[in-house]
């Protein structure tokens, strides 16, 4: 598949670590221009710096849709129109559902929907126009099934789903395909931080609290973050033409 991406200009959010980080290496592998995204430079820079001409990245909040229009805008103004986005950036965060209160909700709904919902508006015109694209939106297998104490986030990434699957159907004649991967829990910056949180909480050590965390996965393991990327690279090929309204679950086995 080398080089197959030659020509297309793709933004992918959230870039700057984990599962982004490596959804742009394998884009800018296959010969894509990319744009990455993110809320602070640092995390981004490593990548534009080993990338030199062929990577740019822009600074947003994906819930202010302001600075995602303006982030786009200048995206396309030096790399070309956006012909592949990939969202995923996302943020996760536990409450018992009673002590929630309506700023933990709205949070979660405005990373993890409302964000996605801006950037999908800021490619669709180009897209249109040409007649081809791919959208790739990053949910979990929180988008397919439920799980206790995340129900602001599980209903964010359900939303996702949801979104994806109504596009795919309103854009179907016209080039663009639009999908989802769910991801089960991934080596990750943000599991990490859940696993100190367990240890910190109820005292476990961290083989026990990571053992919480894999036993879900049929395979007995964490998802790794390029495992992730390979089903992204995929859905953004040419080949994978047919394949839209999908939501891919990269989870050992954990949901069917």
């Amino acid at each position: 598949m080398t080089g197959d991406l030659n020509h297309q200009h793709a933004l992918v959010t959230g870039a700057g670590q984990g599962i982004g980080e490596a959804i742009a290496l394998q884009l800018l592998e296959q010969g894509a221009r990319v744009t990455v995204l993110g809320r602070r430079a640092e995390p981004l820079q490593k990548l534009v710096e080993e990338h030199p001409g062929q990577c740019q990245m822009v600074l947003a909040d994906v819930s202010d849709e302001k600075q995602v229009a303006t982030a786009f805008a200048k995206a396309a103004a030096v790399q070309g129109d956006i012909s592949i986005l990939v969202n995923n950036a996302g943020q996760a965060s536990s409450a018992p559902f009673m002590k929630m209160d309506a700023a933990h909700w709205q949070q979660m709904l405005a990373v993890n929907l409302t964000g996605t919902m801006h950037c999908i508006q800021q490619v669709l015109p180009a897209m249109s126009a040409s007649g081809w694209g791919r959208i790739v939106n990053v949910a979990s297998t929180a988008g397919l099934v439920g799980y206790a104490y995340v129900a602001a986030y599980v209903a964010a990434k359900h939303g996702v789903v949801g979104l994806t699957r109504a596009l795919a159907l309103e854009y179907a004649k016209t080039g663009i395909t639009v999908n989802a991967v769910c991801p089960g829990y991934t080596e990750t910056e943000i599991v990490k931080t859940s696993i100190d949180r367990v240890v910190a909480k109820t005292g476990r050590t961290p083989e026990q609290a990571m053992a919480e965390f894999v036993k879900s996965n049929p395979q007995g393991r964490l998802v790794q973050p390029h495992e992730v990327a390979d089903a992204v690279l995929w859905l953004c090929g040419r080949g994978a033409s047919s394949i839209t309204g999908q939501a891919i679950a990269v989870a050992g086995g954990e949901v069917m």
